[in-house]
């Protein structure tokens, strides 16, 4: 296979080489998609939420994000208790600053629109409505709780080039369900994981950064809860693409779990399954985090 790939790019080069034309290529242009950057890590030890909801809009194919302003924004929070609807307020959200696209709770707002952490547990569903250029957007999760991790260490071995760095991950799955895990390693660096084989168990893999990392770096490594469709969804967004954050927009199209609601009038409508053209991109989740530092020797 290796084979085949270099003789093809030495023939395309080849190609190249002897032709000097210039080949124009059309671009089809797509109508802008709204693109929701909604995840939610909770630190439980903190008093609220971070709520921090990113509006951007895709544009042309050569052409960045840009920011963009919904005319209303709002979080539905609903407690159940045995599948039974206990509590539930809304938080309203106001952008932060004016141009950034970016909302955090309304603090002109009356009352506080803060979501405290005390209100958190397993049985609790957040529902993010957007209306957004006269369109209507919801996206629902549930809180996805997590296991801490109980430790990292750096490792000795290497990989392909010889100078990757290995760091150790220790985590114990509780075993009381089918969980699913995120790992973030840097900015833009994830990895997912189920315990499909090892549940209940404690749990050890490696993780190689692939650049040299000089002495006395230090590493932040978090752990992130995560729902089948969060996993899956994150799964998809690091194999198709170099990813510089987990929401941007993927070499591949990756539909989340947003959805535009605008058209519909039945539960049987709310997956778009008949609207294939129409449907926004990005994620809402509500996830637990912990981390663990370590400075590489």
């Amino acid at each position: 296979m290796k084979v085949s790939r270099f003789l093809l790019f030495l023939s395309v080069s080849l190609l190249f080489a002897a032709c000097e034309d210039v080949v124009e290529v059309e671009v089809t242009d797509s109508p802008p998609r709204l693109l929701v950057e909604g995840l939610l890590r909770v630190d439980e030890q903190q008093a609220f939420i971070p709520v921090r909801i990113q509006l951007k809009e895709t544009a042309g194919f050569f052409e960045e994000l840009t920011p963009t302003q919904a005319e209303n924004i709002f979080i539905q929070v609903e407690r159940f208790e045995d599948g039974q609807l206990i509590e539930s307020f809304s938080s309203l959200l106001a952008e932060e600053s004016p141009g950034t696209g970016l909302y955090v709770p309304d603090p002109n707002a009356f009352g506080d629109q803060r979501i405290p952490t005390v209100f958190l547990n397993a049985e609790v569903r957040f529902t993010l409505n957007i209306l957004h250029k006269g369109r209507n957007y919801v996206a629902q999760t549930w809180y996805q709780p997590v296991v801490p991790i109980d430790f990292v260490l750096q490792g000795r071995n290497t990989l392909f080039e010889g100078d990757e760095t290995e760091v150790i991950i220790t985590f114990s799955d509780p075993g009381t369900t089918d969980d699913f895990y995120l790992f973030q390693f840097d900015p833009g660096e994830y990895l997912v994981t189920e315990d499909q084989f090892y549940q209940g168990q404690l749990f050890q893999f490696s993780y190689f950064y692939e650049d040299p990392i000089p002495e006395g770096t230090l590493k932040t490594i978090r752990i992130m809860g995560a729902s089948a469709e969060f996993y899956n969804y994150m799964d998809l967004l690091i194999e198709q693409s170099e990813l510089e954050g987990p929401f941007q927009v993927p070499a591949a199209t990756v539909r989340g779990n947003v959805l535009d609601v605008t058209d519909i009038d039945n539960l049987e409508r709310s997956n778009n399954a008949d609207r294939p053209e129409v449907f926004p991109l990005g994620y809402f989740a509500v996830v637990q985090q912990y981390e663990e530092e370590l400075i590489i020797r």
